[in-house]
């Protein structure tokens, strides 16, 4: 039987928590997801690398599409890098897709299409860190890593009374040492996978089901009422705000668009030409912005519409802006970088969210 422990009483927690933690994996956990049980490094890896910024009730629909179209590594390797961003269409943070690119195609070409099987050179792979590394192989390869994720550290700053901010590197070292402490290292994929959904559908962000709890006999948050203190955070996020003034220039049915290549927010999508401001313009304004960058020219163009304002959160920016709809009076010159296509071909270009919100509502008028 738990005793209730004092708040210096690390040792008994630690001795207590994989065991609790695995009971109750086996006997109440019931969360169901397609990739749980799953030892195909290529399928967790997928898994992980969409549910990196995405929530698991969006990212689930993605998994079987990309497993339904690619089910092999070398055939994602194999399709084009467009194809590849229109099924990632929606899900956000494009630098997720593009190191999906460039792993699938070296491991398909270098490789010969095996998947690495020790956490060193999972963790050398594009766009994998320590988190998806211990992920990947203690799932498929049955590692001893733990992975440290929000849903981890959380358990564990309430369970053990951690003040440390999880967004500090001293911090994320020290819940790295201890979850690694604690792992059970026979276990370690039935584990890992244990305290993520315990994360998700017990000890929760708010209002966490500790009556329900198997920690709660020694959980330091519970038992000394800090709950809603724990875990800690110290950094405020700055939101950048931006304003995207999108030119939607038609021409003899065909609309001029271009693939963004800066080392920005939605590199590789595609987009209208575009102004962008630091605050908000008017229209007089940005009109005259095109015709210096060469899209219109005075007199050869009429403005058909302007959208209403159109907004997008990211994690750390805020897009705001419109889209003014321009029909050429007389046949459109080539824009530098950019195509002209038909409405049908818009369709099979990836777009940004912000971008789509417009398509979207428009093709509904």
């Amino acid at each position: 039987m738990l005793k209730k422990v004092k708040k210096e009483d690390d040792a008994y927690r630690k001795k207590q928590f994989s065991k609790l933690l695995l009971s109750w994996n086996a006997t109440q956990n019931n969360r169901k997801m397609p990739w749980k049980g799953e030892k195909d490094p290529y399928k967790i890896w997928v898994s992980e690398i969409i549910l990196q910024q995405t929530r698991v009730d969006q990212g689930l629909a993605y998994f079987n599409r990309f497993i339904e179209r690619f089910p092999t590594i070398h055939q994602l390797a194999n399709a084009s890098d467009n194809k590849i961003f229109k099924l990632w269409e929606g899900l956000g943070y494009y630098s997720r897709c593009k190191n999906l690119i460039t792993t699938a195609r070296y491991i398909s070409k270098n490789l010969k299409g095996r998947f690495p099987d020790s956490y060193e050179k999972i963790n050398e792979l594009a766009g994998i860190g320590p988190y998806t590394a211990a992920a990947i192989s203690s799932f498929a390869f049955n590692l001893p890593y733990a992975v440290v994720d929000g849903n981890v550290f959380r358990v564990l700053a309430r369970i053990f009374g951690l003040s440390q901010p999880t967004d500090s590197g001293k911090g994320k070292k020290y819940f790295s040492l201890l979850a690694n402490e604690v792992l059970d290292k026979r276990e370690p994929g039935n584990y890992n996978q244990a305290i993520m959904d315990f994360g998700a559908i017990i000890c929760k962000p708010l209002s966490p089901l500790c009556e329900r709890c198997v920690f709660n006999k020694i959980c330091f948050a519970f038992l000394y009422k800090r709950i809603d203190e724990l875990p800690v955070k110290k950094k405020k996020i700055n939101i950048r705000k931006r304003w995207f003034y999108y030119l939607v220039i038609e021409n003899e049915n065909k609309t001029t668009v271009r693939q963004r290549k800066d080392n920005d927010i939605w590199q590789q999508l595609y987009e209208f030409p575009l102004v962008e401001t630091k605050k908000e313009e008017t229209l007089n304004k940005i009109l005259k912005n095109a015709q210096k960058s060469g899209w219109i020219t005075e007199k050869n163009y009429e403005v058909i519409s302007v959208s209403a304002l159109y907004k997008q959160h990211l994690s750390h920016q805020l897009i705001v802006g419109k889209f003014i709809g321009i029909k050429l009076k007389t046949k459109g010159l080539p824009i530098e970088k950019s195509i002209w296509v038909t409405k049908n071909g818009m369709k099979k270009l990836a777009f940004p969210k912000f971008i789509n919100q417009y398509l979207d509502e428009i093709n509904q008028q």
